[in-house]
């Protein structure tokens, strides 16, 4: 009895932590919303009440989240890596991947929602070229590791097969196609992954076993874009449109509540899709490995659910809280007198917003810890801050001036792929990694409504100029990350020859006195 106290004890002091960690997150973005409510973008009360009802269930939501993650999501990825690389043969691996990848990818909820704003290709199409993507990129990322095949040499010919396919498909379904990438690698997808990864990784000894756990996520990214591109080139989706998210009209707090309690069974049922087929991976695992004892099987049962509830409570405070005032305020500031500050107060929501993303606290706490501190969890996630705030001020640029967006993604990807010659190997695995964590579910139902919102009022193109966001967001992490790994290699080098300077000194004081 006294060991069953102590470990709902310890269960309580965890979810404690995990709360205050996700209020830490999502205060800055909540102030700044609120001091633009009440100075240059004032929105209806009612709306704010929404806001604030969101924000409410965005911290509790992430705290549970982030807990059954971890005892959940990341010792079961954990496992099945462990197990799948005790394998003599590469091919039994490689085919499981496949199937665990589509599964997951299926149930995905961000997947519905780029699924929704492609009007002319049928929904299960989507979802279904974007699953089997993303489990073909997983067999190529599996088998890299099997093969140590060098990740940058992969990102290379990829990506260059990506920009080939998308001068062969319509201008106006490019935005969409770049941001499947960062949206189909979101809450349910990347703990998998990331943990997967480590467990393969786990049973080599060599150096570069920390390096492999890294890419997979960077490389399941890429299948989606390319899968998207294809729909786009064979579907010819000219007619493809997008249109603004209608707003309720919110006249008291039971209004606001009424909103919240209507939108519960749809995310209840959403988020149970993609939870059970993860479930049932895990019985039918269990069932053939017998890898996890009962005591841990109960432990990764009770997580599941606690992500279960994080997920439904994360997921409905982001799309009934904050994508109408984020839709609302870049409108607001876009067509008022302030407009010129459009770009700096979409960068630093950028800067603050993706320390909310549920994905990215699990990403920097697993490279601390394969890392062995070398790479710190807050150095991770100022460097992600960095680049989101970059990318959001280029999106808002796209936005007033109407420039296509491969003009911007086209050089960024080049001079990231560059960085790989000249960045530790383990630098290129967590940055292309960070970009597919960094546009999760905050992204998409925050910053493209606050980017439809802003591009509505300023005549734009919503497809062509709003879309992109994601894409954007998605992309210059892998700059700012190996950039971060470039500057911690200089100042190793710098650190080296400074140590055998004065080695020498001491050498030549020695030879000196021996004379």
């Amino acid at each position: 009895m006294q060991n069953f106290n102590r470990k709902v004890y310890d269960l309580r002091k965890q979810l404690r932590e995990k709360i205050f960690e996700s209020l830490a997150s999502v205060l800055p973005i909540t102030a700044i919303v609120l001091i633009l409510s009440v100075t240059i973008a004032p929105v209806a009360a009612g709306t704010l009440v929404l806001f604030l009802f969101g924000s409410l269930l965005l911290v509790f939501g992430m705290g549970i989240f982030t807990l059954g993650a971890d005892l959940a999501m990341t010792p079961m990825g954990e496992g099945m890596g462990i197990e799948m690389s005790k394998s003599k043969k590469a091919l039994w691996p490689i085919l499981l991947s496949f199937v665990f990848c589509v599964v997951i990818t299926m149930a995905e909820p961000d997947l519905q929602v780029l699924a929704g704003q492609v009007p002319a290709i049928p929904n299960m199409v989507i979802v279904l070229a974007v699953a089997a993507g993303v489990g073909i990129f997983m067999m190529l990322a599996i088998a890299r590791m099997f093969y140590k095949i060098p990740l940058n040499a992969l990102l290379i010919a990829f990506y260059g097969i990506v920009f080939v396919a998308a001068a062969f498909t319509p201008s106006s379904f490019i935005p969409v196609s770049f941001d499947s990438g960062g949206v189909t690698t979101g809450p349910v997808t990347v703990p998998f992954i990331m943990s997967l990864g480590v467990g393969l990784a786990a049973l080599r000894s060599d150096r570069r076993s920390a390096e492999d756990s890294f890419g997979l996520v960077a490389l399941c990214s890429v299948g989606p874009v390319l899968a998207v591109l294809l729909l786009g080139i064979f579907y010819r989706p000219d007619s493809a449109f997008s249109g603004m998210t209608q707003i309720a009209q919110i006249d008291t707090t039971a209004d606001a509540a009424r909103e919240f309690v209507a939108a519960f069974p749809g995310y209840l049922r959403e988020v149970a899709a993609a939870i059970l087929p993860i479930a049932g991976m895990l019985l039918l695992f269990q069932l053939l490995t017998r890898r996890f004892r009962r005591r841990k099987l109960l432990k990764i049962t009770g997580g599941l659910f606690y992500t279960y509830i994080g997920l439904v409570l994360f997921l409905t405070g982001v799309n009934v809280g904050f994508m109408p005032v984020g839709q609302i305020l870049g409108a607001a500031i876009a067509s008022g007198k302030s407009a010129g500050i459009l770009i700096p107060v979409g960068m630093l929501m950028g800067y603050f917003i993706v320390a909310a993303e549920p994905a990215v606290h699990v990403l920097t706490r697993q490279v601390e810890a394969v890392s062995n501190g070398s790479i710190t969890a807050g150095s991770m996630k100022t460097g992600l801050s960095v680049g989101v705030a970059v990318s959001v001020g280029i999106s808002i640029l796209r936005i007033l001036t109407g420039i296509p967006i491969l003009y911007f993604l086209v050089p960024g990807y080049l001079i990231s792929l560059l960085l790989t010659f000249f960045v530790p190997k383990i630098y290129t695995g967590i940055a292309f990694d960070s970009g597919g964590v960094a546009s999760g579910p905050m992204t998409a139902a925050f910053l493209l409504p606050f980017a439809k919102g802003a591009c509505t009022a300023a005549g734009g193109d919503i497809l062509t100029d709003a879309f992109g966001v994601v894409a954007m967001v998605a992309m210059t992490p892998l700059v700012t990350i190996q950039a971060l790994g470039l500057m911690s290699e200089l100042r190793k080098h710098a650190h080296i020859r400074y140590l055998k300077d004065q080695f020498e000194q001491i050498e030549d004081v020695v030879l000196y006195f021996d004379d």
